[in-house]
């Protein structure tokens, strides 16, 4: 019989094999390159910069097809990332059939796939992203018995000539329909490809940052994505950020993922929302309150927060957009429903009301379980981040808040239930913790607390290592007091870092 679920999925190939990608094996794929006149086969992987990278495969015979899907290619994994030596550089990469999608953008009928590192003993590569997040995920269920899934927000700005008409109200965008805001159709589109390529999407809409500069509109715009295991997030992130760019580049629109645009412009952010589910349930909540769980794992990211941002803040700019006022993070702090902590959360359809039916009075009165959709939300990271470490460092961190023999203290520590930036809460949040100013005080703050990311061998030390190098090359320990006020020299700072992540 045939399953009407998957014929009315989204995902172009659960549509045509009728089954769930995470299902999808070695004979699937072979179907589909037959069934779809396949001609080449893309693997793609991401690089020190955040990016995908591809490597291209024409077809020309049913046993090159077996042979690349079983036994993969060989690659210089020193022209990939910093910290491996050229004098040891071959890495292999796999497919994971799992991820197999086409791609929307090629003539040439293509199916793409994205890839896992294996180091020269035909085992995983212990530094690469896509096994520390699932190494991170692993010790995160082994010690506490839950699995950790994430979703993120996919903020950016789309740029095109300034029409000048109906303008919108600068930083006024949020949510604003056409025609004030003229980005939402190029949006939409991305929507419906990453949808077929398997992104499990959320929602989509403008954002607050809109404004006109040198003849050109930038708007801002938002996508969100529904949470799924945190391996399968990173995936979808890194598929959807291609996709935005390559329809932008196709358009002859501009785009661009940077975290700070201009000055007193609101910058974009890469927020991630967490749960923890056991037994395909939502355990962030208890009898309708925040779960004791949830609490620890919140403690774990307040403790761990200033070093989080060596994964999820990579460039000067990051730390232009971490300013007061900016609805963007400064404070170490947590609270509900508040937008100026560095971790909230959100409204979770606590309150047992049938909303439906008062908004629809002809609606029947129903009850239903809305505990599945209560999250925490992180607002440090931004699109510079390299989402598989990003992703990792926030398993770590939940996971240390179980370790933490005071993680009910620090939570309580850490609760802010007013707006941190009101003088009249000053003195009450004196004593709380800040996140860098730079990339280089984000190095300083990955360096003294990088044992926990390390435990489980979960982290790498050849990672952690780069991962700070990287940081302190920038040396902008005093860079946000150097430019204050030369426009030029923040101009010329954000197009360098314009395509980052």
């Amino acid at each position: 019989m045939e399953n009407n679920l998957f014929t009315r999925s989204a995902n172009r190939l659960e549509a045509h094999l009728g089954k769930d990608a995470h299902s999808f094996t070695k004979e699937d794929i072979k179907q589909v390159v037959t069934d779809l006149s396949i001609r080449m086969v893309n693997f793609m992987y991401p690089a020190d910069d955040g990016r995908l990278k591809t490597l291209n495969f024409i077809l020309h015979s049913p046993d090159y097809l077996e042979t690349i899907l079983t036994s993969g290619e060989r690659v210089d994994g020193s022209s990939l990332f910093s910290f491996i030596a050229a004098s040891s550089s071959d890495l292999y990469v796999l497919p994971r059939f799992s991820t197999a999608f086409i791609d929307p953008f090629e003539e040439i009928p293509t199916l793409s796939m994205l890839c896992s590192f294996f180091d020269r003993d035909g085992n995983p590569l212990e530094s690469a992203p896509e096994h520390t997040l699932r190494k991170a995920m692993s010790a995160f269920k082994k010690v506490t018995g839950m699995d950790f899934h994430a979703m993120g927000e996919l903020e950016y700005y789309v740029i095109r000539p300034d029409e000048g008409i109906f303008p919108a109200d600068d930083q006024h965008g949020y949510h604003e329909s056409t025609p004030f805001a003229k980005g939402n159709s190029f949006r939409m589109r991305a929507m419906q490809l990453i949808a077929e390529c398997g992104g499990k999407i959320k929602y989509g809409h403008s954002e607050v940052g809109n404004f006109v500069e040198n003849g050109r509109c930038y708007e801002q715009n938002e996508i969100e994505f529904l949470p799924v295991p945190a391996n399968d997030c990173a995936e979808q992130l890194l598929i959807a950020k291609w996709i935005i760019r390559s329809l932008g580049y196709e358009e002859g629109l501009d785009v661009t993922f940077a975290p700070k645009i201009t000055v007193g412009k609101a910058g974009s952010g890469m927020h991630i929302h967490m749960r923890m589910m056991k037994d395909g349930r939502n355990r962030m909540l208890a009898d309708g309150q925040l779960s004791a769980e949830a609490r620890r794992a919140i403690a774990g990211m307040m403790d761990l927060a200033e070093s989080i941002t060596a994964f999820g803040n990579k460039n000067p700019t990051s730390y232009f957009r971490l300013v007061p006022h900016q609805e963007a993070p400064t404070n170490v702090c947590w609270g509900m429903s508040n937008r100026s902590v560095l971790v909230r959360v959100p409204l979770g359809w606590t309150s047992g009301e049938d909303m439906c039916h008062k908004a629809n009075d002809i609606e029947p009165l129903t009850e239903r379980d809305y505990t599945g959709k209560q999250t925490v939300e992180m607002r440090s990271p931004d699109g510079s981040a390299d989402i598989y470490q990003l992703l990792a460092g926030l398993c770590v961190a939940c996971r240390h808040g179980f370790e933490m023999p005071d993680a009910e203290e620090e939570a309580e520590r850490t609760f802010a239930d007013g707006d941190i930036h009101d003088p009249r809460n000053s003195a009450r949040y004196a004593t709380l913790a800040q996140l860098p100013d730079s990339c280089a005080a984000s190095a300083d703050c990955l360096e003294r607390q990088r044992k926990v990311y390390e435990e489980h061998d979960v982290f790498s030390p050849a990672m952690i290592d780069g991962i700070i190098r990287q940081l302190r090359a920038f040396d902008d320990r005093t860079l946000r007091k150097d430019i204050e006020g030369k426009e030029m020299m923040m101009e010329r700072l954000v197009r360098q870092y314009f395509n980052c992540g």
